[in-house]
């Protein structure tokens, strides 16, 4: 018992301090999810706000609307980054920048889809993938995706953001497109995109996408998000899940 008492006296000061700073940040910590038809994004609100994807075009005023129901204000989103350049990701990044002032972070890959607006769908790698991709890519790619410059080009170094009073980081992980990348709090939360789906009309459970460039890439990107910690996932499509039940896919 002495020994315990000495070693806990050794430990206390450092240990005590570091634990309250990572509660009070927990306690500080909000993510808010804005759900655009069978989009969601979310806003990270810690120090500082930032927001992770853009949602499909035209849904400017939606934004407004349900940012009401938050605490957070639109100058509050400083950066909003885009997971990927599909045009249910970056459709109304242009708007939502007009509104907030806030930066466009995205992937030099995927880069050339926001700034000249391309349409952009992987294409389908499930039966059900390859159907639907069939089905509703001539509707679907006669929309308008407004074109912007983005403000930040993103390589395949990570690129933290603290700057932005975020404790955490943009990290790249292909394979769903050749520019898709993800954003990992140091609290474990991942904001994922397209690396998985988890909700109708696309799967009933978390799995990896339907639609995607290479699906060796993608389980590549999965590894080094468990590696890095990742312990909640937030998907572009359906709810958030424990990283746990993608394992079984990899």
């Amino acid at each position: 018992m002495p020994g315990y008492y000495h070693s806990m006296r050794q430990v206390t000061g450092p240990v005590i301090i570091q634990i309250l700073k990572n509660y009070f940040h927990m306690a500080k910590l909000q993510i808010f999810t804005l759900k655009f038809g069978i989009n969601r994004c979310y806003i990270i609100k810690d120090e500082g706000a930032i927001m992770i994807d853009g949602g499909p075009p035209g849904k400017g005023k939606v934004f407004q609307s349900k940012l009401e129901d938050f605490p957070v204000q639109y100058r509050d989103i400083q950066l909003i980054v885009l997971t990927h350049g599909d045009f249910d990701h970056v459709g109304s990044a242009k708007e939502i920048k007009e509104i907030t002032g806030a930066q466009i972070a995205i992937h030099e890959s995927d880069k050339i889809n926001l700034e000249e607006g391309r349409f952009n769908w992987p294409p389908g790698v499930t039966s059900w993938g390859k159907i639907s991709h069939f089905l509703f890519s001539p509707f679907l790619s006669m929309m308008t995706i407004p074109s912007m410059k983005a403000d930040i080009t993103l390589h395949e170094e990570d690129y933290s953001l603290e700057q932005y009073g975020v404790k955490g980081k943009i990290i790249y992980t292909p394979g769903h497109t050749a520019g898709s990348v993800s954003v990992l709090l140091d609290s474990g939360e991942a904001f994922i995109g397209c690396l998985a789906h988890n909700g109708f009309p696309f799967t009933f459970h978390p799995r990896l996408p339907i639609y995607a460039e290479n699906i060796g890439e993608i389980k590549k990107s999965w590894q080094l998000i468990i590696n890095q910690g990742a312990k909640m996932i937030y998907p572009g499509h359906g709810s958030p899940f424990p990283v746990e039940m993608i394992k079984r896919y990899l």
